[in-house]
């Protein structure tokens, strides 16, 4: 119920004629800065009682006994707190110094409570799902772009902590995320542990050689272990990865953590392993290339592999198929630009105060054609933009990080329905 109060506060729709509990005139001129972490709710506030102007930090409770509750009495945060906004004044309240806080009581228009009510307790996945058709253009518009922009800082804190594990190489941080979108969401956990198990610089020392690449990632992915093929590259990439084991003292994972649970077989996670040995084989220092690239097509064509040969007539070893070639296709690479190259670009141009790479990144977006999953094509149906990629990272936002953590209060389009 805080929630809806705090909410209230921020933005001004409390009645206007505010009076403390004692009697005395509160003028609200600023209604301070929201604090997400511990202390007082709003921070660097600014009210006028009477004739006096008071600055300082705001606290709101449900009631005025929250404040004992909450032990705001024991904390010296709280001793900054110029004014106790509440809904119902039931007691007075002192701060930590034992001085008394100045209290107010605040209402505001019932069909508030009664959009909130609708909004957090609706049984459907998209709470507003009746009202996004109807919510003015310009206002989407510029709610989609600040959520493309929230899209790309959510991923930069796990490329973050990569950097840290790899003390600020960006070479080996790419890497990581790189593997973990060749797992394209079913074994992207999987191709990310793959990746941690397996250094870069490893690879990088038998880069010349793909057979030895193509040993280390099945290797170490467990694919080797335990399997009667009886074929020469089967055997070929056995000797290989026992030799490079040895060598740079590996432990492989269990080949159980890869899936081919309806996946199609060109998605089978051996062909998605052969296809990231060709890319590591044939492109040295693929992050720092494409940093200094300005063409998205050319890196698109840098992405543009084959698996090797003895792939073109398998899906997994030992059995043979149709030759067919196994490229990675169209979609597939969309899928690695939109989530690999252009987060790193944008976190890049970030970490180098770069606006030029922050906005190629947002270009690059624009040009590619948008992610068709479950929900672009749910959010697709209710009229909501979806014309490239920069549409679907901003709808892929808005639903896992709003919809479905029923954070309405925080939603423009949330607001709009709350408010009208």
């Amino acid at each position: 119920m805080e929630d809806i109060l705090h909410y209230v506060w921020k933005f001004r729709l409390f009645q206007k004629d505010l009076k403390t509990t004692t009697g005395q005139s509160v003028e609200v001129i600023d209604v301070g800065l929201p604090n997400t972490n511990a202390g007082p709710d709003f921070f660097n506030a600014k009210i006028k009682i009477e004739d006096k102007i008071w600055a300082g930090n705001i606290e709101i409770h449900k009631s005025s006994d929250d404040w004992m509750k909450h032990k705001h009495h024991e904390d010296e945060n709280y001793n900054s707190v110029i004014l106790h906004v509440v809904e119902k004044a039931n007691c007075e309240v002192y701060n930590q110094s034992g001085q008394s806080v100045l209290q107010c009581e605040i209402t505001y228009p019932k069909n508030i409570m009664e959009n909130y009510d609708f909004l957090i307790h609706s049984n459907t996945d998209i709470p507003c799902c009746n009202y996004i058709a109807s919510m003015p253009a310009f206002h989407l518009s510029s709610w989609m772009n600040t959520l493309l922009i929230e899209r790309m800082e959510r991923k930069a804190n796990h490329i973050e902590e990569l950097l840290t594990r790899f003390n600020n190489s960006w070479e080996d941080a790419f890497y990581v995320i790189l593997c973990r979108n060749f797992g394209f969401g079913l074994n992207s956990d999987s191709f990310e542990r793959l990746a941690l198990s397996l250094p870069l610089k490893y690879i990088q020392k038998q880069g010349d050689n793909l057979i030895q690449i193509e040993a280390l990632l099945f290797g170490q992915s467990g694919m080797l272990d335990n399997l009667k093929v009886n074929d020469d590259y089967f055997s070929l990439l056995q000797k290989e990865y026992a030799f490079l084991k040895n060598k740079y003292e590996l432990k492989s994972l269990d080949s159980y953590v890869f899936k081919n649970l309806r996946t199609r077989p060109t998605a089978f996670p051996q062909i998605r392993i052969a296809q990231l040995a060709a890319l590591l084989h044939s492109s040295h220092g693929l992050f720092s290339k494409i940093i200094s690239c300005e063409d998205v097509g050319r890196i698109r064509l840098m992405f543009h592999v084959n698996a090797s040969e003895y792939w073109q007539t398998h899906y997994a070893f030992g059995v043979t198929s149709e030759r067919k070639v196994k490229f990675l296709g169209d979609a597939s690479l969309d899928i690695i630009l939109i989530n690999t190259v252009a987060p790193f670009l944008f976190i890049y141009g970030k970490s180098i105060n770069s606006d030029t790479h922050c906005e190629r990144a947002l270009n690059f977006l624009e040009i590619l054609k948008p992610e068709r999953n479950s929900i672009t094509k749910r959010f697709e149906k209710l009229k909501m933009p979806l014309n490239n990629a920069a549409d679907s990272q901003a709808i892929i936002q808005l639903k896992r990080e709003y919809c479905e953590m029923r954070k309405c209060l925080f939603c423009r389009i949330g607001h709009q329905l709350l408010t009208c």
